[in-house]
C-alpha cells in the first residue's frame, strides 16, 4: 500500500510504502501542547518514510528519548522519532485520505487535560 501526506502548508511532502500500525492516541503532557489536545500517530518503519519535500524541516529534542519533526513554515506537528529505534510514528491528520487506517489504542490517559474526553476506538465498518 502507498500512502502520502504532508504539512498544511504543503512545503513538506511525504509517502510511506507498506503496511503500517494503526492510529494510537497519546494523551502524554508533551504530546497535548505540542498538538494542542491529543495526538493520533501511526507508526512504520524508517525504511518505509521517504520525504519527497523537506525545505522547512525542523526537528526538535522534545525529550531524552525521541524527536519531533515539525514544518518551521506553518507549524504542522509531523513525525516523533526515538533516537534508539528504526521506527517513526507520523500524525495520522497529516496522511491524506483515504488513509486505511484505524485507532486501535489510547496511552497516556492519566495525563489528559480536564476538557478531555476518550475518543471512540470503533471500527469504521461498526459505525451506524
Amino acid at each position: 500500500m502507498l500512502r502520502s501526506g504532508g504539512c498544511l502548508c504543503g512545503e513538506i511532502r511525504y509517502r510511506i510504502v507498506g503496511e503500517i500500525r494503526g492510529v494510537i492516541n497519546c494523551f502524554c503532557s508533551q504530546c497535548r501542547k505540542t498538538s494542542g489536545n491529543f495526538v493520533a500517530a501511526v507508526r512504520c518503519n524508517l525504511n518505509q518514510l521517504e520525504i519527497i519535500q523537506d525545505k522547512p524541516l525542523t526537528w526538535f529534542r522534545s525529550s531524552e528519548i525521541a524527536q519531533r519533526g515539525f514544518c518551521s513554515q506553518c507549524g504542522s506537528n509531523l513525525f516523533w522519532k526515538p533516537f534508539q529505534a528504526d521506527t517513526i510514528s507520523i500524525m495520522a491528520g497529516t496522511i491524506d485520505p483515504p488513509t486505511h487506517v484505524e485507532s486501535i489504542q489510547n496511552i497516556f490517559v492519566e495525563d489528559m487535560s480536564d476538557y478531555q474526553e476518550l475518543p471512540s476506538l470503533q471500527c469504521k465498518h461498526d459505525r451506524p
